[in-house]
């Protein structure tokens, strides 16, 4: 007992079952319908044919349409299996394509005509009425349509319809044998199906494809059964889910080694450049830092007011060597992503409004006429430090570089918001244009187009550095053009919007 209770377990019990039972119902349905509906569609048909044929007849005649018409209505009938009679309205014969049809036509007549149960009325309106007989006689039944033509001609279409009846009978039959030999030959075809194509079966198969591709994300949707799929589907599952988390854990701990090798690389990197740079750049100051404080030491100069310029010098150099120290380290940090920016709404009009005024004094000193026309507020969203540094740079870059062209030394400093939502800061200065191979090149640190590199007139060479450095964190638009007369400096920036 608890071996056939073991048996109607599995799937392959399962799947015989269930095609029996499918191919019983297929089998009835097929026979319900050929019974039914079979029989009642094909007089349908049968109907619609001979009242189109009705028409097509009619409008011959209501369009004078008769010449070669007996040829049409004889190809009509052989491809229809019709026979046709027409007859005028005082009983003189027209046409006929069975000589014997003229003879059974008052017989039928006089059937329909009698009320009795050899006939049936399957359509009728003001001119044709389509009948079904029986006429028990020759062991036939008739589709029987007789009608009158617009110029009152009688028509009369007649068409068998007994091997609709005996299709139907014999295609039951066939239909009960076809199913009683699939049923027999589905025990046999069970045991392989069960084994190779069960929806259980494939989708254990795709389950297990994509795992090993580690992709854990479909799982088995467990059934309320006890057969052996399901339980390879449950352990599966949870083998599925054991797998995905350590392979989750093992990648989250290989991110954050690739983090911590990176950050390594990345200080690396930054402690070597910050080396090479201080010792590349602190090499002038510590010389002439060490040559006056040995001058000092040695008394060359013994009056007061030389040794007051030596340490003056000695002082200078020092400051030079902090703020070029402290440069560096800030050009560091946001080449290298460590630092953060307090952005926030800020008017970069009224942020150029202080930079011009703190280098009011070197303007007057040079003589440079300032032009710049913005007067409402135009909001950023950024952080003020850094943006005024950005400023700062250009402003003073221009300064340094104003030349008189037609007399004049002209800055100008233009504010433009554009449809994108971005700001547009420009600063133009009169004086030589920049040569095109040094366009990219006064981006990099140190580098200085005056080559030169006087120490009164240059500053440290990293000003254009910051810039780009600064400009890259906000992944915005920066750089220069050589213009008529002078060069413009350039930058944008994201304007505040209204829901931010």
């Amino acid at each position: 007992m608890s071996k056939l209770r073991e048996k109607t377990k599995s799937v392959r019990f399962k799947l015989f079952a269930t095609m029996c039972i499918a191919i019983t119902i297929i089998v009835a349905f097929l026979i319900l319908i050929n019974n039914i509906v079979l029989e009642t569609f094909y007089l349908y048909s049968k109907t619609n044919t001979v009242r189109q044929v009705y028409k097509k007849i009619n409008n011959y005649y209501k369009y004078n349409m008769t010449t070669g018409i007996e040829s049409e209505l004889k190809r009509i009938a052989f491809n229809n299996n019709f026979d046709i009679y027409i007859k005028s309205d005082n009983d003189v014969y027209i046409f006929s394509t069975d000589k014997d049809f003229y003879s059974t036509i008052s017989r039928i007549n006089s059937i329909t005509n009698s009320h009795s149960n050899s006939f049936e009325i399957v359509y009728k309106d003001t001119d044709i009425k389509i009948v079904k007989v029986d006429d028990t006689s020759n062991n036939i039944s008739y589709l029987l349509l007789s009608g009158t033509l617009c110029n009152g001609y009688e028509l009369y279409i007649r068409i068998p319809i007994v091997p609709i009846e005996e299709s139907v009978k014999i295609s039951n039959k066939v239909l009960v044998w076809i199913g009683a030999v699939t049923i027999l030959f589905s025990a046999f075809v069970a045991n392989f199906v069960s084994k190779k194509f069960t929806n259980p079966i494939l989708e254990l198969n795709d389950i297990t494809n994509k795992m090993s591709k580690l992709d854990f994300s479909q799982k088995y949707r467990v059934k309320d059964t006890e057969d052996e799929i399901n339980e390879l589907g449950k352990n599966i599952n949870i083998m599925s889910e054991k797998l995905e988390k350590t392979i989750k854990q093992l990648r989250a701990n290989n991110i954050e080694l690739e983090r911590d090798i990176e950050e390594k690389s990345k200080i690396d990197v930054m402690r070597k450049q910050f080396i090479s740079d201080v010792s590349h750049e602190l090499k002038t100051p510590i010389a002439l830092i060490q040559g006056y404080a040995e001058g000092l030491v040695e008394n060359v100069n013994s009056d007061g007011e030389s040794r007051k310029f030596y340490a003056e010098v000695i002082l200078d150099e020092a400051n030079r060597m902090d703020k070029l120290v402290k440069q560096l380290l800030e050009l560091m940090k946001l080449e290298y992503g460590k630092r953060e920016f307090n952005n926030q709404e800020i008017d970069i009009v009224e942020i150029t409004k202080e930079v011009i005024r703190k280098c009011n004094v070197m303007l007057k000193e040079n003589n440079i006429e300032v032009e710049f026309e913005n007067k409402e507020p135009i909001y950023v969203f950024a952080d003020e430090f850094y943006i005024e540094q950005v400023i700062t740079n250009y402003f003073t870059n221009a300064i340094k570089h104003c030349d008189e062209i037609n007399g004049k030394k002209k800055i100008t400093v233009k504010i433009e918001e554009n449809n994108n939502n971005k700001v547009h800061f420009s600063i133009f200065n009169t004086g030589e244009n920049i040569a095109e191979e040094d366009l990219d090149r006064i981006w990099v640190r140190f580098y200085k187009v005056d080559c030169s590199r006087n120490r009164e007139a240059g500053g440290s060479g990293i000003g254009l550095a910051l810039v780009k450095a600064i400009m890259n964190n906000y992944d915005c638009k920066y750089g220069v053009d050589n213009k008529e007369n002078g060069v413009e400096f350039y930058f944008e920036l994201n304007q505040l919007q209204e829901n931010t």
